[in-house]
């Protein structure tokens, strides 16, 4: 039997089906001549009678004779042996193929799978574009679960985008592009899709809200109906475990222990620049102060002092349950939750029997869904009567402002000149420090009101990226501003970013998000911020900033007002030297910067709760009675 009729025998077995007799005509051909092909035709052979590990050896061995089919072989195998569940086989030939193939989807398929499961995420992005190329589905369900948190990443908007397409009434999918559109500022995709969105919602279309995060929701939303509708991510607690967990002991110890759990306890994160004279003011005579943290190492720079902010505990390793755990363990009375639903929190700690009384402060500007706590910290602005149906949480509201602030560990001011700068010194400058991200479309179609109305001014923005400056530059020209008045700043260092605030006349806050942390330093670097009556806790934080700091007529009513009194500051600029005054004459005494007088409100709030647990009472809002009104700087 010669052997090409051997080989056509075998081939015409193999297309009908007579599997068994093709695997012994094809074990006889490889005595006389064992080719590539005639391993790859045994290989399928074994492939059909489910001999799948078999199979992919048997396709390495045809490859190894490197004729012009070797890489498909090699394909092959790799696909197999991953579908056996022999990784390190696949990775081994699929890193050969790589090197020939690095647009191949599938390859970049099997090592990625391998990657993430081996949570080496860290070098899959180059993996990527071919699996948001590929025309099979779960190429592009891989991609998905490779988005990052990368506001430059322009894998994240093309793996939306593709999925979109596929599944273009698909409002789960839309909002996750509209989340990546949103970081780099493409209104033209913003426009064109939130409609959609707000129109399914008005219809109560509201099911696919559960797949978005609470955080992203905040960026497009103020309602806090639609607000508590975002649960993405969110931890689950059974109502029984709140009823446990209040009936635990409370005040064992001489102090009350106060636990504060977040990943943001290093120096230079916006929380600890807010936070950290609060932790080292806390009156050890009175209350022991215990750190949580699961901050990531990279953060934890040698030379950083954290002793004076209270006993830390690295939970950073541990699962929610052996986190809680240990919070227990410690028998603190009162854990606080700095982080909520934002980047890297982890409340679910909360919903395993913490601590017997638990708070939700700072982190996240709304109801911390899902999550089992008693109360939420905040004011009588951000939390007003009407946003208590909104929130599962019982109000404590402090008397000033819910945000603390830092007067001793932030540098020293040293004003910047604007020729030091490259800023022209004979024009009016609006500014909005607020990360880009920030910056909604009509925030951009009202800052082009004003400045059509102020023909010699210009707005200073942050440069977060260059895709972002590009789409911000594109709006503006949409609305008839030309792009040589739209100046952008370079992200620089802390001290030097609050010596360059006062380079502008008057800054111009954000909606729906307003400032935060960039509030109060515009206002601690003497820069007026005119701001919106919000409508949720996230767009109510400047109004409250802004009261601390005895501001309030910097507050509008609505988006006319806004307007017009950015334009009066314009064209009175003894207005706005009247607002530097009195920002200079109030930085030492007002509420805002008075860390002494935040913590003596904020140790009372807590001796408030440990009361009323005590006593064996429920949570329930309460409003923190205010010191008397300062007189004196606090420094």
């Amino acid at each position: 039997m010669s052997i090409n009729i051997s080989f056509a025998t075998a081939s015409r077995e193999f297309q009908k089906g007579q599997y068994g007799q093709a695997l012994a005509t094809l074990n006889r051909l490889l005595e006389i001549q064992p080719d590539g092909r005639t391993y790859a035709l045994l290989a399928r052979t074994l492939h059909k009678v489910d001999m799948k590990a078999e199979a992919a050896t048997v396709f390495d061995l045809a490859a190894r004779h490197e004729d012009a089919h070797a890489t498909e072989y090699r394909r092959e195998a790799m696909k197999l042996h991953f579908e056996c569940g022999n990784d390190d086989e696949a990775l081994l030939v699929g890193k050969r193929l790589l090197e020939k193939a690095p647009a191949d989807p599938d390859v970049a398929y099997v090592l990625a799978s391998i990657f993430l499961k081996r949570g080496k995420r860290d070098i899959i992005e180059g993996l990527r574009k071919p699996l948001i190329n590929s025309s099979d589905p779960r190429h592009l369900v891989l991609a998905a679960k490779l988005l990052t948190d990368s506001a430059d990443d322009e894998n994240n908007l093309l793996t939306t985008e593709k999925a979109l397409q596929r599944a273009p009434r698909n409002n789960v999918v839309r909002s996750a592009y509209l989340a990546f559109a949103r970081e780099i500022n493409d209104y033209a995709i913003i426009e064109r899709h939130q409609p959609i969105i707000e129109a399914a919602i008005a219809k109560g279309d509201t099911a696919f809200m559960e797949a978005e995060a609470a955080w992203l929701n905040l960026l497009w939303c103020g309602d806090e109906r639609i607000n508590r509708m975002a649960v993405a991510n969110t931890p689950t607690v059974a109502p029984e475990m709140t009823a446990r967990r209040r009936r635990m002991p409370v005040h064992q110890a001489e102090k009350v222990r106060i636990g504060y759990l977040s990943s943001d306890f290093w120096e230079d994160h916006a929380t600890m620049k807010l936070l950290r004279r609060i932790l080292e003011l806390h009156d050890r005579s009175r209350f022991d102060v215990h750190l949580f943290c699961y901050t990531a190492p990279k953060h934890l720079l040698d030379g950083h002092d954290r002793s004076g902010w209270g006993q830390i505990t690295r939970v950073a390793d541990m699962s929610d349950p052996e986190a809680a755990a240990t919070i227990r363990n410690s028998k603190i009375d009162i854990l606080v939750d700095l982080k909520g639903h934002t980047k890297d929190g982890r409340p679910g700690i909360l919903n395993y029997l913490a601590a017997p009384i638990q708070v939700a402060w700072l982190g996240f500007p709304g109801s911390t869904v899902k999550t089992d706590l008693d109360y939420v910290i905040g004011d009588r602005f951000v939390l007003p009567e009407s946003s208590k149906p909104f929130y599962h949480e019982k109000f404590c509201r402090l008397p000033d402002t819910y945000q603390p602030n830092d007067p001793v560990n932030r540098p020293p001011l040293r004003p910047l000149s604007r020729k030091e700068l490259n800023l022209p010194e004979d024009r009016f400058l609006f500014a909005s420090f607020n990360h880009n991200r920030k910056i909604s479309p009509r925030a951009i179609e009202l800052w082009a009101r004003i400045l059509k109305r102020a023909p010699d001014a210009n707005l200073l923005l942050l440069a977060v990226s260059e895709r972002a400056r590009e789409n911000i530059l594109q709006k503006f020209k949409t609305e008839k501003i030309a792009a040589d008045r739209i100046l952008f700043m370079p992200k620089v260092e802390y001290e030097q970013h609050l010596n360059r605030l006062q380079t502008a006349n008057v800054g111009l806050d954000t909606f729906p998000v307003n400032g935060h942390t960039t509030t109060s330093e515009q206002l601690w670097g003497g820069l007026p911020v005119i701001t919106l009556k919000g409508t949720n806790f996230a767009s109510r934080v400047s109004e409250s900033l802004l009261h601390a700091m005895g501001l309030p007529e910097l507050v509008t009513e609505d988006q006319d007002g806004y307007v017009e009194l950015a334009v009066a500051c314009y064209e009175n600029p003894q207005m706005v030297a009247a607002y530097r005054a009195k920002l200079e004459q109030n930085r030492l005494i007002a509420p805002l910067f008075d860390a002494e007088r935040f913590r003596a409100h904020l140790e009372a709030a807590y001796e408030t709760m440990l009361k009323r647990a005590k006593a064996g009472l429920e949570p329930d809002h309460f409003d923190v009675p205010a010191l008397p009104v300062r007189t004196t700087p606090f420094q």
